[in-house]
């Protein structure tokens, strides 16, 4: 496991937030093709926001509290939770390819001590450590075909399988293996390029023009290859195992 030093997180405030009604039990990870600062008025003009920025030397931006509910996922679902925005923690890293290629070291090394930060202090589970591009599958391919994932379940953010689990499962009906990861199947050709973009990203077709991109999230009539079967299966073990942190409302505790 890396190790990784104390970082500085610079203050940007946006007004772009409301209230939270549940307690924080995810990270959502996002890209924009902006550098932190420009993200920043990026965001201001959209009427939108992330509780984090990664510039694309590393720089870390707070634009709004943990406490407060962002406005960044959008329409989104995740396990049992509608609506990521209640439940998450936003983090938008600078790709100026939109994740098509490369991060650089510094991104991911500062990425790394902000989400191991996260999940200690609010007990994030490994299962809830998620894409853009998982929550709402239909609608945005980000972080992208060239982010990271194993690398960072290796230093202990988010998971990975171990394709030696899939024969412990005995389903094999993708829209089921994908369900009891945590997607939304209700569009399963949607669910289906989601899930390779985080754990087959050999299956993705690399994309240059990134407005192309995000107008064309996912191939419509896209059929997951039975041939990986197995990297499926053993994801649904792995992801079965760990549960949700229980979802209070915060609502209720006052």
């Amino acid at each position: 496991m890396m190790v990784v030093k104390m970082k500085k997180i610079y203050q940007s405030p946006l007004p772009y937030y409301d209230e939270r009604l549940h307690d924080i039990c995810a990270l959502v990870l996002h890209c924009s093709t902006h550098d932190a600062d420009e993200m920043v008025e990026v965001l201001r003009e959209k009427q939108l926001s992330s509780h984090y920025i990664i510039g694309l030397d590393g720089k870390i931006i707070q634009p709004v509290d943990d406490a407060k509910r962002a406005w960044h996922a959008g329409v989104s679902r995740w396990r049992e939770m509608d609506n990521l925005n209640h439940y998450s923690i936003g983090i938008e890293i600078s790709s100026p390819s939109m994740g098509q290629e490369s991060y650089r070291d510094a991104q991911i090394c500062n990425l790394i001590w902000l989400c191991r930060r996260l999940i200690r202090k609010y007990r994030i589970p490994p299962v809830n450590v998620v894409a853009h591009s998982d929550v709402a599958p239909q609608r945005k391919p980000d972080p992208g075909l060239m982010f990271p994932w194993q690398y960072l379940a290796d230093s202990g953010v988010g998971l990975w399988y171990d394709l030696s689990d899939a024969k412990k499962v005995s389903e094999d009906d993708p829209a089921k293996l994908l369900s009891v990861i945590g997607y939304n199947i209700e569009n399963i050709s949607a669910a289906s390029y989601a899930f390779c973009r985080h754990f087959l990203p050999q299956l993705v077709e690399k994309c240059s023009d990134i407005k192309w991109l995000l107008d064309n999230v996912y191939p419509s009539d896209y059929v997951f290859p039975l041939q990986y079967i197995n990297v499926l299966k053993a994801c649904a073990y792995k992801y079965s195992l760990l549960k949700n942190t229980k979802m209070r409302s915060i609502r209720s505790k006052k």
